[in-house]
């Protein structure tokens, strides 16, 4: 893509509404939901919170150096551009065929649809089409809501992402100094013994679906006004300021609950119960708790799903830009200078899924598909340092090459491990990227026809 090609994309996003999008892209249902699957992995509380403090830490390796790439290729696409622009346009072109089909539409619907799960108890959704009529009006409206423009796009999500923070730091207030029954005794008495590296790496992994988004920011690097010094400031502060927002409200999670209870949310032999974070909101405010957990929940889904439509629809964008997916994908609305056919029909698909049911499944495949290219990228910064050593970095990863050398290694053994604990899901990850081959060969013959 040519910097004239890029000039077209105004750069309206400062640095707060950036911090923002990285917040506001990774808290979405995952720091209510994911606590009971994770104890159900680990058996006790204290392995729990390891395993939420290594995936943060894991997740901040990542945007750290992301970031020194990012400042590299200022430009609309994120990691289509570094992979493109580190290994070619084949493993570039398949990134880009996974998340446009599958990953970001999947992740779209299923906080569409995750929004409406929260309200159907709270507000009669009948008359807008139920549960799934209601998670595509929100698609739509909030799809619609991006094409205004970029800067319309920012401010929305700074507004959704400070609500959700302070419903989550008003949950925390309540635990610490409210909820009667508190004790450091639900989290001592539950053991401390290592459950075996299999297990934590499937709760690690489940940790990182909560932290997943933090790549997210990247891909609008061409809307990002003065980009080599709010691209990392955006990233390092957002990425750490989650990390210790959810260990926060984790250890308050089983500081207010004994072990059992946790253990038991959103279980199948209980079916009934109630999220881990609305039985904490319960045990404080008692029921109009589980209805502020409910609002908390939507603004949450909500607010997520604005950052994954506003940065989502920069990929096929930047891809139609390059020659390699349809050329109506690259247009721009002549007033608000949205890549609004690239937004409108990532809302058709997400919609689509959204009424199939079969999202779920889709995205859980694409989470083992998603760190294959997360350690793709990560790999391309050593490449950089030596084919763009000429260029001046106004930031360089932290701790390199350490720092790089430890996320390709656990990323790395985290592939291993969910292909020896998930085969199915990872397998199919796999077969949704390499069906993107054929059409990637059809599509450069048709080129050059």
């Amino acid at each position: 893509m040519s910097n004239s090609q890029d000039s077209e994309l105004k750069r309206s996003l400062g640095l707060t509404p950036s911090i923002s999008l990285v917040i506001g892209t990774i808290i979405g249902t995952g720091v209510f939901l994911k606590a009971a699957i994770m104890s159900q992995y680990l058996g006790n509380s204290t392995w729990v919170l390891i395993a939420w403090v290594v995936a943060g830490l894991l997740s901040l390796a990542g945007a750290l150096t992301y970031a020194e790439i990012g400042i590299l290729f200022p430009r609309a696409g994120g990691e289509y551009v570094y992979l493109k622009e580190g290994f070619g346009e084949m493993p570039a072109f398949l990134y880009g065929w996974q998340r446009f089909w599958v990953s970001a539409p999947g992740t779209i619907a299923a906080y569409a649809v995750g929004t409406a799960t929260f309200a159907a108890p709270l507000f009669k959704l009948d008359f807008l089409g139920g549960q799934k009529g209601f998670a595509i009006i929100l698609i739509f409206l909030f799809s619609f809501l991006n094409c205004l423009n970029v800067r319309f796009g920012g401010r929305l999500q700074s507004l959704m992402t400070a609500v959700k923070v302070l419903m989550i730091l008003f949950i925390v207030g309540g635990v610490l100094f409210i909820a009667p029954g508190n004790s450091m005794s639900h989290i001592t008495d539950s053991g401390s013994a290592f459950p075996g590296f299999s297990a934590f790496g499937a709760a690690l992994l489940a940790a990182l679906w909560a932290y997943d988004g933090w790549n997210n920011m990247p891909m609008v690097a061409g809307e990002i006004k003065n980009p080599q010094k709010n691209i990392p400031l955006a990233l390092g502060v957002g990425v750490l300021f989650i990390l210790l927002i959810y260990c926060l409200i984790h250890f308050c999670y089983f500081y207010a609950l004994p072990f059992e209870d946790v253990f038991n949310a959103n279980s199948k032999v209980h079916p009934n119960a109630l999220p881990v974070a609305a039985k904490v909101a319960e045990s404080f405010m008692g029921n109009s708790g589980v209805w502020f957990l409910g609002l908390a929940m939507m603004f949450s889904a909500i607010g997520a799903m604005n950052g994954s439509i506003l940065t989502n629809a920069r990929v096929p964008f930047a891809m139609a830009r390059d020659g390699l997916f349809l050329p109506a994908l690259a247009k721009l609305h002549p007033r608000t200078e949205a890549p609004y056919m690239a937004v409108l029909v990532q809302a058709v698909l997400s919609a689509i899924l959204a009424l199939s049911g079969t999202f779920d499944q889709l995205t859980d495949y694409v989470v083992f598909a998603s760190w294959i290219f997360y350690a793709l990228v990560t790999a391309s910064v050593f490449k950089f340092r030596k084919t763009h050593a000429e260029h001046e970095r106004a930031y360089k990863a932290w701790g390199y090459p350490v720092v790089p050398v430890v996320f390709l290694v656990l990323a790395v053994l985290l592939l291993i491990n969910t292909l020896w604990t998930s085969p199915q899901e990872s397998l199919w990850g796999l077969c949704i990227i390499l069906l993107g081959a054929p059409v990637y060969y059809w599509q450069r013959k048709l080129a050059r026809a």
